[in-house]
């Protein structure tokens, strides 16, 4: 794993759109440093009221996060990006997965931001943490919502010609 080091700030449009570019700059960037090979770069976003929340700053900004959710739905978008180093062809695209988060209490806040695991997930939370007690349910692809889609991911790979094997990529 090799971080990008870019700007991660969003350009104006469809979020899924907007999404996928930003894992493709990633995916740019680490490929920039190889002479050969192929680059996979995912970014997450959790959507709400039309904002895009990221990772949290700090934890003020995780527990406003939380409450923000809290028995709300909302949408998860993760784009992917598969860049072949060598030709420069990319492949991206995104998944949106709705998830309806739990009616959760303050205490239950305070102890996950105490914990510091919301700080390193956009919208300061991860589906399996905590036992999965944040998240009532969610309609579409539950890894999305960890914050890579395997089924997505595994089309992308392929179509880059990027053989999968083993029973998870059958």
């Amino acid at each position: 794993m090799r971080p990008s080091a870019i700007d991660e700030d969003l350009e104006p449009g469809p979020l899924s759109t907007t999404v996928a570019r930003l894992a493709e700059r990633k995916g740019r960037a680490v490929a920039a440093g190889l002479a050969a090979g192929v680059v996979l770069a995912a970014d997450t976003v959790v959507a709400i009221d039309g904002d895009a929340l990221g990772k949290p700053r700090d934890a003020d900004e995780a527990r406003a996060m939380l409450r923000r959710l809290r028995g709300r739905g909302h949408e998860v978008v993760t784009g992917v990006a598969v860049l072949d180093v060598a030709t420069g062809a990319v492949a991206g695209a995104s998944e949106v997965t709705a998830v309806v988060m739990a009616r959760y209490g303050d205490d239950l806040i305070e102890r996950y931001v105490a914990s510091g695991a919301p700080l390193d997930k956009a919208g300061g939370y991860a589906i399996q943490e905590l036992d999965g007690v944040l998240v009532d349910r969610l309609v579409g692809s539950y890894t999305n919502v960890i914050g890579l889609p395997l089924g997505l991911t595994a089309r992308l790979l392929r179509a880059a010609g990027v053989p999968l094997s083993g029973s998870a990529w059958a």
